[in-house]
């Protein structure tokens, strides 16, 4: 079996682990450990939010409970149900939007959400799986089907596993695994003063 990485070409030093961490496709039919699955939760846990309110809650199922797999698969539109379906554990995070203390609404629930599900996927690098987060998923479906209250929000979902062969994609996926990977520079995103006006701390040295 051929394990494929994509480490990034960084301009800058950064950690491994970041330089490590992808999304790919190709998924390992390997079981996923339980404890593995939760010290990626115990990760998630860690992480930081607005007044420590943990907005957030993974709903998650392994192919071992196939009931729960398939009502999480379904959900999948089309594009994503053709590799998912092979990853070993899928999970769909979701934000409660609205302040335990008080009822306000918590307008950076999604912004606390992505730091648990950031802190999975780093403790998911280190211990060897591979992480794919999806927006395109039937978010009312989930909704009803998961009996998800409107008090939340389904935010992503989310396929993990060990990293599989890439040659078992079908050919139109299996070029996208294998297509180098781009990024912005920093200078085209950090500004200062003003808006769209680069920080010098960002500019390129010639």
């Amino acid at each position: 079996m051929i394990y494929m990485e994509k480490p990034a070409d960084n301009q800058h030093e950064i950690h491994e682990l970041i330089r490590r961490r992808w999304s790919p496709r190709a998924f390992s039919d390997r079981p996923v450990e339980p404890e593995k699955l939760r010290s990626l939760w115990e990760a998630a846990r860690w992480a930081p939010s607005s007044f420590n309110e943990q907005p957030w809650s993974f709903l998650a199922a392994t192919k071992e409970d196939a009931a729960g797999f398939q009502a999480l698969l379904s959900c999948l539109v089309e594009g994503n149900l053709r590799w998912a379906q092979y990853a070993p554990v899928l999970m769909l995070s979701v934000a409660r939007r609205y302040f335990e203390r008080g009822g306000r609404e918590n307008r950076h629930a999604l912004h606390d959400v992505g730091l648990a599900v950031e802190n999975m996927v780093i403790q998911a690098t280190a211990e060897g799986l591979a992480v794919h987060q999806m927006a395109g998923f039937h978010v009312e479906k989930a909704r009803e089907l998961l009996a998800i209250p409107d008090t939340h929000e389904p935010v992503a979902m989310i396929a993990l596993g060990y990293p599989g062969d890439p040659e078992m994609l079908p050919e139109d996926l299996r070029q996208r695994e294998l297509a180098k990977r781009t990024r912005k520079t920093i200078d085209q995103f950090v500004f200062a003063g003003k808006w769209e006006q680069v920080s010098p701390l960002a500019r390129r040295k010639s």
